[in-house]
């Protein structure tokens, strides 16, 4: 035991970051394929095409891809040296990154088709839920999913309106579809702020790669993600205030994550520093 304490006091805080962090998103990226394939349940239908079961697993794409990328990054900001870049190895991470931008930019588009779905929702007013019976829908608020029977048409809305979407799978009242929206949204930024994130990170990545350690530029690419960050923070309040703790306790994971990387490209960036310095030393020495 003491010298498993040794062992961890010995790391400095960014080895500690990573060592709680990626086990705990690779933990909870098996809680979004489960929620992917609750939803595929109450929303699978015989006219199913292949992007319709791509855009249900939107997520578990997006995570996925996301994660791969991230792993990507420790290998470039910390786990390998210059001289591990042969020309083979670097194929590969650029097909692989390219891959996941990919299933990223899919999830954009997944989003995007879901928000334009729900904005097309068809709108029933002077009804009540229980005259919805015979369509097969599930009735859905605030991400959960109730099949429609006999009992529970009674009690889950007492609204006289309704809409119905998902292809016709789903159907909430006007409060239910107003939370639909704010969560499809929130899904919608949340996916384009990282890729914001990840846009300036690899600027960074490729002027350090440059040897370059100072510049106005840099300096933008290295602060500019401090404000998608608290965008991000107020992302994950949201899913808090939603009572869905579980996706703001991911939100943090991943900031702390890509954290961890932007403290990797610190220390690169102090080492190019220092290779500078005793350059100029050796000049005028």
């Amino acid at each position: 035991m003491d010298r498993a304490i040794s062992w961890w006091q010995r790391l400095d805080l960014k080895q500690r970051i990573k060592l709680v962090v990626y086990p705990l998103l690779l933990l909870n990226f098996a809680h979004y394929v489960g929620n992917d394939i609750e939803q595929a349940r109450h929303t699978f239908h015989a006219g199913w095409q292949w992007h319709d079961w791509t855009a249900n697993f939107a997520t578990t794409l997006d995570e996925l891809g996301w994660f791969v990328l991230l792993l990507l990054l420790e290998l470039e900001t910390y786990v390998l040296s210059d001289d591990d870049f042969t020309r083979g190895r670097l194929l590969v991470m650029n097909v692989i990154r390219v891959v996941c931008y990919f299933a990223i930019g899919h999830a954009v588009f997944a989003f995007s088709e879901y928000l334009l779905d729900l904005e097309s929702a068809i709108h029933h007013t002077g009804t009540e839920l229980c005259s919805f019976l015979d369509q097969g829908l599930s009735f859905t608020r605030n991400l959960e999913y109730w099949e429609l029977d006999p009992v529970n048409c009674g009690w889950l809305s007492s609204s006289s309106e309704f809409y119905v979407f998902s292809q016709g799978q789903a159907i909430s009242d006007a409060a239910g579809m107003k939370v639909e929206l704010e969560l499809a949204w929130a899904d919608a930024i949340e996916v384009v702020l990282w890729l914001f994130i990840m846009l300036f990170i690899e600027l960074r990545i490729k002027l350090q790669d440059r040897g370059v350690s100072n510049s106005s530029l840099l300096s933008f690419a290295t602060h500019i993600k401090l404000i998608f960050y608290g965008a991000l923070w107020i992302i994950a309040g949201y899913w808090a205030y939603r009572d869905h703790w579980i996706f703001a306790w991911d939100e943090a994971l991943w900031i702390l994550g890509f954290m961890a990387i932007g403290m990797n490209l610190s220390d690169w960036q102090k080492e190019l520093k220092e290779a500078e310095a005793d350059s100029h030393r050796a000049l005028n020495s």
